[in-house]
């Protein structure tokens, strides 16, 4: 089921506070929400995942709150590291904010992840051959 306009904007006016820039993306039948251009919430059939991580998922797990799933074509089901946000979240954006702070993060912490230099694997060939008899 498809995501009705005002569901979205209302989301978009939410998510705004603190002068965060937030963008909506239509994607797989639901909408992707952006912060200062980080991907931070799924929006499926008007209900609102943010992100979470390590850091931050107990809070959500703490109040009973379900990953966002979804089916494969080969009917398998699959949770990803999104949780339903908290109904009162959806009162305004005092509510909102700590929620989209706390996905915001879990955003940065990822994109900082993705950057670290990688070490750099060295074969054992290589090894052999820069080792002093």
């Amino acid at each position: 089921m498809a995501n009705s306009s005002g569901f979205i904007d209302y989301l978009r006016e939410l998510m705004r506070a603190g002068g965060r820039t937030v963008a909506t993306r239509a994607m797989f039948g639901g909408h992707g929400v952006y912060v200062d251009g980080l991907f931070v919430a799924i929006v499926d059939d008007d209900v609102l995942y943010l992100r979470t991580d390590g850091v931050n998922r107990g809070a959500f797990t703490d109040l009973g709150l379900p990953p966002f799933e979804y089916t494969t074509r080969a009917g398998s089901r699959h949770a990803m590291s999104y949780f339903r946000a908290p109904d009162h979240a959806l009162d305004g954006a005092h509510a909102m904010a700590p929620w989209v702070r706390s996905a915001f993060g879990a955003a940065l912490r990822a994109a900082a992840a993705k950057d670290a230099p990688k070490a750099k694997r060295t074969s054992p060939a290589a090894k052999s051959a820069t080792r002093r008899p």
